[in-house]
């Protein structure tokens, strides 16, 4: 098998507060970071001197830097700023592939020839991107992707044949690159005792696929040196080529969105159709003058229709705005497939066109954009964790953060057996539960009820007859209940309703003095 191409990435650092920087105006010197769903995406050097790093909410951010200037996480501000360093390395070198906005990537062989070797490829590409863009930049150079940007990192030339001794020492976190979203697996791998890619590495891939979801398999050719996925041997169909000619030339940022959204969709259906998906994606530009752009964005992930409308826009805003932009507006765009996969890889149903298929991502957007405007807790999602009680079992976690349990896995002692009730009430209403001659029902230390249940009243309203009863349960006794250090117990009773009978779970306090509560309602 071919080993993968060798590639020099160079990588603006801190890329996102670089552009929001510079878009808003501050000094490069000021700690900053950039926030999306109140998680910090990206910090300056100065930010992280003072403990910020990316993950961080934005209030423990603040905290332990106080001067931090605050910055919205916003992708088509990213890439318009990033289109001057992809066009000063453009000038220098071909085959120029924008990996995100902050990283693009060159194939080494020729260029290093031509300049005298990969040193002086380097060099050369360093001091015009700082020249011309007026950007600070390193450079790696190693054989594929994954570890010429590692390699980038470090500002590191990794001598061919030796990408998988550069890599088997470095962290398992580096498998979570920003867009990746690989930070389940290596929470699992770290947790399983394999700390470093090279640890990784060693396990035979049979075993990977048998044991880790797909995406491990890809995460586990990385960590060996190898390409993302193989090759894929099947002749190509003519027609996977998307082109657009306008009457009008575009000129204007509104009327790219607007057509990168309508070509966005046709592209990805036309893979689709063949079960296809796209990795690395080519725009080409012609203007009313004659000038042709072209710009290469290569994907770790396949595009779906969305991502292609995305770079696409993105594109079209770096051509219409920058310094260099064409005399003349765009007459024709062209959408060309540079590498294509098998559609099973894309986790997305390739059927799936149009609205549906972008609905999640919008429904996304909108809840960050609210969240803006009303702050971080105004949206709010339900996650089902560890708890003794139904309403202690639901944590409501801010959009955006990431939904994993923290205590799901305790043995939870006197914890309440499913099914689960289907209402439980933020604050438990009091309830006043009697027996057949009007005294208060009472719950021993031992777990006995002093009398059956005869009627219930929920927060002061009329008392209904019981028609049916189980328990009491006892909560755990050795650990304090909310209302107090008293041990509780639970029962179940179903009661008389004005139209259907409701099923209730009802808590009490032990002791002589009972303190009665509706925990939930069951349906």
């Amino acid at each position: 098998m071919n080993g993968p191409p060798r590639l020099l990435v160079l990588w603006c650092p801190d890329w996102p507060v670089v552009a929001a920087g510079a878009a808003a105006g501050t000094s490069p010197l000021t700690p900053a970071a950039v926030f999306s769903g109140n998680r910090v995406v990206a910090c300056s050097a100065e930010a992280r001197r003072s403990g910020v790093g990316r993950g961080m909410r934005r209030r423990d951010a603040q905290s332990r830097c106080p001067e931090l200037v605050v910055h919205q996480h916003d992708p088509d501000r990213d890439a318009r700023l990033f289109e001057p360093v992809a066009a000063a390395v453009e000038g220098q070198a071909v085959g120029v592939e924008v990996v995100r906005p902050g990283i693009v990537a060159v194939p080494v062989t020729g260029a290093a020839g031509y300049f005298g070797g990969e040193e002086a490829l380097a060099e050369l590409l360093i001091d015009e991107v700082e020249a011309t863009a007026g950007v600070e930049c390193q450079v790696g150079i190693a054989d594929g992707l994954f570890a010429a940007t590692l390699a980038a990192r470090r500002s590191t030339l990794v001598p061919p044949g030796r990408a998988p001794q550069f890599l088997a020492p470095l962290s398992i976190t580096e498998l979570d690159q920003p867009g990746d979203d690989r930070g389940e697996l290596v929470g699992t791998l770290r947790r399983l005792g394999l700390r470093t890619l090279g640890a990784f590495a060693a396990l035979a891939e049979r075993d990977v696929a048998g044991r880790f979801a797909k995406d491990a398999i890809t995460a586990h050719r990385l960590a060996r040196g190898l390409a993302e996925r193989p090759p894929l041997r099947r002749a190509l169909p003519p027609d996977l080529t998307v082109t657009e000619t306008f009457d009008d030339p575009l000129r204007r940022i509104d009327e790219a969105a607007f057509v990168a959204k309508t070509l966005g969709e046709r592209f990805f259906a036309g893979l689709a159709n063949h079960g296809l998906a796209c990795t690395r994606l080519a725009i080409v530009a012609v203007t009313e003058a004659g000038e042709e752009r072209v710009r290469v964005w290569r994907c770790a992930e396949p595009l779906t229709a969305r991502a292609t409308a995305d770079r696409v826009r993105w594109q079209c805003e770096g051509w219409l705005t920058t310094r260099d932009r064409p005399t003349a507006g765009i007459v024709r765009l062209r959408l060309d497939p540079e590498e294509v996969v098998g559609g099973q890889a894309l986790q997305l149903q390739l059927g799936s066109l149009g609205r549906d298929a972008d609905a999640a991502e919008r429904a996304g957007r909108a809840l960050v954009r609210i969240q803006g405007l009303l702050g971080p807790d105004a949206v709010v999602t339900p996650l089902l964790d560890g708890g003794r009680g139904p309403a202690e079992r639901v944590r409501l976690v801010p959009w955006g953060e990431p939904r994993r349990p923290v205590t799901e896995d305790r043995p939870w002692p006197g914890r309440l057996p499913a099914p689960s009730p289907a209402r439980v009430p933020p604050r438990p209403p009091a309830a006043l539960v009697l027996d057949a001659v009007g005294d208060a029902v009472r719950c021993t230390e031992r777990g006995e009820l002093s009398y059956p249940p005869a009627t219930v009243a929920i927060d002061g309203r009329p008392a209904r007859r019981v028609l049916g009863s189980a328990g009491p349960w006892m909560v755990h006794p050795s650990l304090p209940a909310r209302r107090g250090t008293r041990p509780t117990a639970r029962i179940q009773a179903v009661v008389e309703g004005e139209n259907d009978d409701l099923a209730l779970l009802l808590e009490v306090t032990v002791g002589i003095d009972p303190q009665w509560t509706v925990e939930g309602v069951y349906d």
